[in-house]
This record gives structure tokens, C-alpha cells and sequence, in this order.
């Protein structure tokens, strides 16, 4: 069964390219003129990807990101804006989008970009590796889900893999660079800015206090590690 694309833009020349590239590229495909209209479709069926507009009428897709992950709706996003201002970048990410990508494009790079984001998550579904407990932290690869003191917690596919990478590398200090090339897969130059805000979307569901983490410590100048915490 091939993958399902929802295109979410309003601007039809830029949907019908995606369009016949994408299913030129193996996947199915649907389309959404608006954001709500997106949200309406994506309740209603079932997607694998969503690429979504930032500007759109009716509702802007900062808003559908927002909204998809406030319901648990953690179906791979990929971004796109005529802007080029890192605010949005930033904002993209803190509302749960996996990633991000300027208008112009060539379709090519969307689809390396979908295929890349896909396999990830279909290797994550398929990993048979066991649970990993760090102090009352349970991640479970295989679920893709993880609970703190038996409390089930959610996150978005960035944010889990970030977490289960650090879990991987428990106690070695992971630079900003190495985390952005381990988890998105490629550089975003300059934008190491990008892996503190998932850093700290972690540490709002797993540390007690995220001011005096005790898992996820910043090492100053360095990085991050991930540590058992001390009892």
C-alpha cells in the first residue's frame, strides 16, 4: 500500500506541481484549498504525511500544526512559507511541525525531504529494540511512546526521536550539531536554535522542574546529555 499525501496550499499551481510529483513518486495523494478544510480531512481520513502552507485563508497552518498536535495527531508535517525569517522556522517547530522548507523549491528536494522524514518513522514503528529505563523514565522504541511514573506521555515524531537518541548516547555530552545531523538528517545551517526548542518541548514533560533538570542537563558551550537521575 502506498503512502497518503495530504497537499495543504492555496495557491492551485503549487498543489497540481506537488501533486503530479508525488504520484509520479509512488504516493497517493489528496488536497486542501484551506486550513480548515485540512483539519476537516484529516479527522475524517487517513494520511500519512501532511504537507502544509504556512499562509492559508481561513486558518494558517501554524494553527492546523498546532491544533493536529494538541489532539495527538502526530502524522509527519512538513512545512512550507514564502518567508525566510528564522522566527518562523522557530515557531514551525515549537508548534510540532518535523520540518521546514522556503518557497521557492524544487519538487525534487520535497520528495527527498517526505521520503527521508518517512523512512525514519517507519524505521522507529518497526524497531524491536526493549525498553530503556533511565531513572522513572520507561521509552519503549518500538511504541514510540514513552511513560514517567506510569503516566503515558505524548510527543511528536521529532521530539521522540530526539529523546531516544539522547537515551542511546546516555551520559555523553551530544553537541547541537550532532544532534540536528542525528535527528533531521541533514544540516540546517545556522539553526541550531531549532534543537533547543525540542530540548526544551522535553524537558516540559519529563523533568519536574525544567529550570534544574534532572535528566536532560545543558552543557555550557558544549551541548546537552541525557543522565539518570540523581535520588
Amino acid at each position: 500500500m502506498h503512502e497518503k499525501v495530504l497537499i495543504v496550499d492555496d495557491e492551485k499551481s503549487i498543489v497540481t506541481l506537488l501533486q503530479f510529483n508525488l504520484e509520479e513518486a509512488g504516493y497517493q495523494t489528496d488536497v486542501a484549498f484551506d486550513g480548515i478544510e485540512a483539519l476537516e480531512k484529516i479527522q475524517q481520513g487517513h494520511f500519512d504525511f501532511i504537507i502544509l502552507d504556512l499562509m492559508l485563508p481561513g486558518m494558517d497552518g501554524m494553527e492546523v500544526c498546532k491544533q493536529l498536535r494538541d489532539q495527538n495527531i502526530d502524522i509527519p508535517i512538513l512545512m512550507l512559507t514564502a518567508k525566510d525569517e528564522e522566527t518562523d522556522k522557530i515557531l514551525g517547530f515549537e508548534v510540532g511541525a518535523d520540518d521546514y522548507l522556503t518557497k521557492p523549491f524544487s519538487p525534487k528536494e520535497v520528495i527527498v525531504r517526505v521520503k527521508a522524514i518517512l523512512r525514519r518513522a517507519l524505521k522507529s514503528e518497526r524497531k524491536t529494540s526493549k525498553m530503556i529505563q533511565i531513572g522513572d523514565l520507561h521509552i519503549y522504541p518500538e511504541r514510540y511512546e514513552a511513560k514517567l511514573n506510569d503516566i503515558v506521555l505524548t510527543f511528536t515524531p521529532k521530539e521522540f526521536e530526539l529523546l531516544l537518541y539522547l537515551s542511546n548516547n546516555i551520559g555523553r555530552i551530544l553537541t547541537r550539531e550532532q544532534l540536528l545531523l542525528a535527528v533531521w538528517n541533514y544540516d540546517f545551517v545556522g539553526d541550531t536554535r531549532i534543537v533547543d526548542v525540542h530540548i526544551s518541548h522535553l524537558r516540559d514533560k519529563i523533568e519536574v522542574n525544567k529550570k534544574r533538570p534532572d535528566y536532560i542537563k545543558t552543557v555550557r558551550g558544549l551541548g546537552y546529555k541525557l543522565e539518570e537521575p540523581v535520588i
